[in-house]
């Protein structure tokens, strides 16, 4: 053993430590450090330095361990031979003498005491054995750095070369052929760093930066180091890293050991250095001798560790978790299916389902048609796993389109579908109909479109191999049910594309039974899909089941149906009244709903976008209808199979009166190329109602414009008759009426439907006469209103509305009116009297007699009435026309005049005696008489129709305040005038023929009052019982 330099020269030592790290070179090294003989302090000097050059820090490496070699030498010596060897004198034992290791207490034990007495050669081996890691990690370094990517020095210096193009530079110069030189790769880390950290940050920080070439090189390297912590280095590597560009690094599995593979490692030396033995370093810890000491940056402790391998099941843990991770972090499915598809390679066992289903996700995330302004959604195997196959298929086809479904379905769907069937075989249940019922789930759900593209990749004039359905009779159920179970009614193009693809079967013809069996079927439909409690709506799933078990035959049958059904929804939709195709079924045996679907047709039609404006767009019209009426070629019923043809020209030409195109209805009717074939009371009866419709919407009565005037103007279209004239006069009336403002509350006007459903038509004359002051005036326009209200020709209304135009004249004190207008009545009377052969009292004679002499009683015993002659004409007729129990009350009034015009004569007869200028007659004294019953006091015993206006709650209200208004002017009695009382206890002896003037006042005054008020209650329209 050499003898270390005890005295430095101060000179070298002082400047070699005075030289920063970054400033030495290999002259440094040769001049300052080389020549100091002291072994331990040059050992000492390299390892204090760690460089980023890597030349300059393999000098120092080299030179450190030569400077420490001597010593491992005398220390393996001592090992070897189980004693200590002098200082002064060990004899040198190659390095690759054998060494007997047969008695390892004793060597250990000497090799403990041999440190601990030379103190210098044990930090010399010490700090041999980190220089000696030092130098496998510089190698390791290199070798980094020699396979990490070029890189140009001029790279962050290079422009463009369109912007170098100089104008001005000679064109003849050609450019220089040499490259500039390239350096080595740059490292990935600082050279410094990279001895100074653990070796697994070092990994870790690799793996981060997807380094894998330098990752990769580490692993190799110093496997034996990194090995229990290569799970946790994985971790490191980002989620979205694709497993091919780090494959090396995944674990193995070894098939003969049934566990992970351990891969060999590659040092940079075979053997260890005596000084890297564990026995050695446990010699030099339990020596006691101070130590140099070397604390690489960072801490391995933190890190999971794994020394053994993984069993089978845990390394396919380990791969699972990894994948689920990938998936949730990124969503990015091509990672974790290289990740899977990697182990598979490997032969990791149980990753068969999850490399199928990844591959699934796959084909759903980046080949299935995307929404362009939708989100990619994150997928994982839980929320794949938790989806019903249903579901997956609807996602697969999410945002498929016509043009292409039909080929996402192969491409994305049948291979779900396979998959789905391999593992209901591998699990011992297998399902040969599962990928049909599956796929024909979705189709049933589906928009039509995308039914019929389907349709349409299935036709039967396809190979097998090329259809979606590859069933005919499939394809037949699946059309009938998904289009009996929509509810569209604006995609009859799409159903017939539908229609169009279905297959067609030479069926024999069918027989009677065949035929009832298959109108059964249908009917059987029809109720089916019919509503109820317990299924509110037949949804095409539910309209499969009920197809399934049916022949071919009853498909052919149900196919011909669904043909005619078909047409009939075009024509509907063309008209603007469409219906889903369960309609068809619905109404088939319902001729209430056929009806009323007709109605809308030819009523909705003028309503539509396009106006039927000419008479060849309402013959189409009437065309398409009948058409509806009739059956298929095959038999089938059409959509208004229960209504005759005389129905629907019925219905027809009521939906053409109703849009008021009158001058078309005519040239139809006179038409010799469209045969309505409707006799004229048909017709009649058409008009009639189409203007009670137009005069019942009516707001306004009128019939100068609006409904009212489209109601009168539908009654040309008929030849006149009676019932048409008739109506057209209402119209008229009803105009009229509206005219003196009649209100059915107070400040609405009377609208032409309460008109219409008055009760007592005579009421309404009635309010007229006592809402405008002047009416009584005009006799002709009341009659002729009278009559056109539907009381022409009749007696009876004309002498009611006589006498209701004397009362009105009567109370507004204009007795001449009133009388010329009882004159008229009673010569209306007595022409119908005169009309009737004796002895023989019809009721009406009677009616209009009972109106006669209650009205010339009224007027006759009117107190102010100021021609007794009129007076006692009026009290005669009302004694000729009263019944002989009522003679009594009319002559308790007539005596009175009678008596008044007697002293009135001999007054007059006395002035001209005496030559006396004849002076007018003295007013009339009035007796109790006078005050009784008027008009109305016999009209109660007439039972003529009450006012009762339906849906008008004021009615009532209007008849009180008109009877308040006539009543008011009515004398119950006269006490004002200063009059007396009329009652009597006389009341039997003016019956039995005395003269007395209070005679029977009494009586008649009670009657006179009580009948009053009767009579007046039913000109109003009151109950009987007021």
């Amino acid at each position: 053993m050499t003898t270390a330099t005890t005295s430095l020269p101060p000179d070298l030592a002082t400047q070699w430590t005075a030289i920063p790290d970054d400033d030495l070179s290999l002259d440094n090294v040769e001049q300052l450090l080389k020549p100091i003989r002291d072994d331990l302090w040059v050992a000492a000097a390299c390892f204090d330095r760690v460089l980023d050059d890597a030349v300059v820090q393999r000098s120092l490496l080299d030179l450190g361990l030569e400077r420490a070699e001597s010593a491992s030498s005398r220390a393996k010596s001592v090992a070897s031979r189980g004693g200590r060897s002098s200082s002064a004198g060990v004899e040198e034992v190659e390095d690759d003498a054998p060494v007997d290791y047969s008695d390892g207490r004793a060597r250990h034990a000497s090799l403990i005491s041999y440190f601990a007495d030379e103190t210098a050669d044990a930090q010399l081996c010490r700090i041999r054995a980190i220089l000696f890691e030092r130098l496998d990690r510089l190698n390791t370094f290199v070798e980094i750095c020699k396979e990490a990517p070029a890189v140009d020095e001029n790279e962050e210096d290079e422009i463009d070369a369109e912007w170098e193009d100089d104008p001005w530079a000679d064109g003849g110069e050609e450019p220089s052929q040499s490259q500039p030189p390239k350096r080595a790769g740059k490292p990935p880390i600082p050279l410094s760093t990279f001895l100074a950290s653990e070796l697994v940050d070092t990994a870790c920080l690799l793996a981060s930066q997807e380094n894998f070439v330098a990752l990769r090189i580490l692993m190799q390297r110093h496997g034996a180091t990194l090995w229990p912590f290569r799970f946790a280095i994985l971790d490191c590597i980002p989620e979205y890293a694709l497993a091919a560009d780090y494959r090396d690094l995944l674990p193995s599995y070894d098939s003969s050991e049934d566990k992970e593979l351990r891969p060999s490692p590659s040092p940079w030396r075979e053997e260890p250095d005596f000084t890297e033995t564990s026995e050695c370093a446990r010699a030099l810890e339990e020596s006691g001798v101070p130590l140099p000491t070397f604390t690489p940056v960072g801490d391995s402790s933190s890190f999971p560790t794994q020394s053994e391998p993984l069993s089978a099941s845990n390394l396919s843990s380990w791969y699972l978790g990894r994948i689920d991770h990938v998936l949730s972090c990124t969503g990015m499915v091509d990672a974790a299916l290289a990740l899977v598809q990697h182990a598979a390679s490997q032969g990791v066992p149980g990753l068969d389902e999850v490399g199928e289903d990844l591959t699934l996700i796959a084909r759903l995330v980046y080949d299935a048609p995307q929404a362009e302004d939708s989100a990619a959604e994150d997928w994982s195997l839980e929320r794949w796993r938790s989806m019903d196959p249903a579901s997956v298929i609807c996602a697969y086809l999410a945002h498929t389109t016509e043009d292409r479904v039909a080929h996402d379905i192969q491409r994305l769907v049948m291979p779900y579908l396979f998959v789905l069937e391999s593992r209901a075989e591998r699990a011992g249940h297998p399902d040969p109909t599962l990928a049909t019922r599956l796929l024909y789930d979705y189709i049933l759900n589906a928009p039509l479109g995308i039914v019929a593209a389907i349709f349409e990749a299935s036709k039967p004039t396809y190979s097998q191999g090329q259809r979606i359905i590859r069933d005919d009779e499939d394809m037949a159920r699946l059309a009938l049910a998904c289009l009996y179970g929509s509810d569209s009614i604006d995609e009859w193009p799409t159903m017939s594309r539908i229609f169009e693809c279905l297959p067609a079967w030479d069926t024999p013809e069918e027989d009677a039974d065949e035929a009832d069996e298959a109108d059964t079927t249908i009917t059987s439909l029809g109720a089916f899909v019919t509503p109820s409690t317990n299924r509110p709506r037949a949804t095409p799933s539910d309209l499969l089941i009920f197809f399934k078990p049916l022949p071919t035959t009853s498909l052919s049958r149900a196919l011909d149906v669904l043909d005619v059904h078909l047409e009939s929804g075009e024509i509907l939709a063309r008209w603007s009244v469409p219906a889903p195709l369960r309609w068809f079924l619905q109404s088939n045996t319902n001729i209430s709903e056929q009806r009323a679907r007709a109605n809308r047709m030819a009523r909705r039609a003028n309503a539509a976008d396009d106006k039927l404006d000419t008479q060849e767009d309402w013959e189409w019209l009437l065309e398409d209808m009948l058409k509806l009426c009739g059956s298929g070629e095959s038999g089938s019923r059409s959509a208004f199979c229960l209504l005759s043809r005389d129905d629907i020209i019925r219905i027809f030409f009521s939906g053409l009166l109703s849009t008021g195109n009158f001058d078309i209805a005519k040239k139809l009717l006179r038409s010799s190329s469209v045969q309505l074939s409707l006799d004229q009371q048909v017709i009649e009866d058409i008009c009639l109602s189409c203007s009670q419709e137009f005069y019942n919407n009516a707001t306004s009565g009128n019939y100068h414009f609006g409904d009212m005037k489209q109601a009168y103007d539908c009654l040309d279209v008929p030849a006149p008759s009676e019932r048409i004239i008739q109506e057209k006069e209402f119209i008229e009336a009803t105009s009229r009426l509206c005219s003196f403002n009649l209100m059915s509350r107070p400040g609405i006007p009377i609208s032409p439907i309460e008109i219409r459903l008055t009760k007592d038509r005579l009421s309404l004359v009635s309010r007229v006469l006592s809402s405008n002051n002047d009416a009584y005036k005009h006799t002709e326009v009341i009659l002729d209103l009278v009559h056109k209200l539907g009381f022409r020709n009749d007696v009876v209304a004309e002498v009611k509305a006589l006498a209701m135009l004397a009362e009105t004249a009567l109370q507004a004190d204009d007795f001449e009116r009133a009388y010329e207008t009882s004159e008229r009545m009673v010569n209306t009377v007595l022409l119908m009297r005169a009309s009737q052969p004796p002895g023989l009292d019809a009721p009406h004679i009677l009616e209009a007699s009972e109106v006669c002499w209650l009205t010339c009683f009224q007027l006759g015993r009117h107190p102010d009435l100021p021609d007794g002659q009129r007076k006692l004409a009026l009290l005669g007729r009302a004694l000729e026309f009263c019944p002989a129990e009522k003679l009594p009350d009319v002559l308790a009034a007539w005596r009175p005049a009678e008596q008044e015009d007697l002293e009135r004569r001999r007054e007059a007869l006395a002035s001209r005696k005496r030559g006396a200028r004849r002076v007018s007659a003295p007013r009339q004294r009035h007796t109790g008489a006078d005050a009784v019953a008027s008009l109305a006091s016999r009209l109660q015993s007439m039972h003529m129709p009450d006012l009762h206006i339906s849906h008008t709650p004021d009615a009532a209200a209007l008849a009180g305040k008109a009877f308040s208004s006539v009543a008011a002017n009515i004398p119950f009695s006269f006490g004002g005038r200063g009059r007396t009382s009329f009652m009597s206890d006389e009341t039997e002896r003016s019956r039995s023929g005395s003269r007395g003037r209070v005679d029977g006042a009494h009586v008649v005054s009670e009657q006179a009052s009580r009948v009053l008020q009767k009579g007046i209650g039913w000109l109003l329209g009151a109950d009987d019982d007021l």
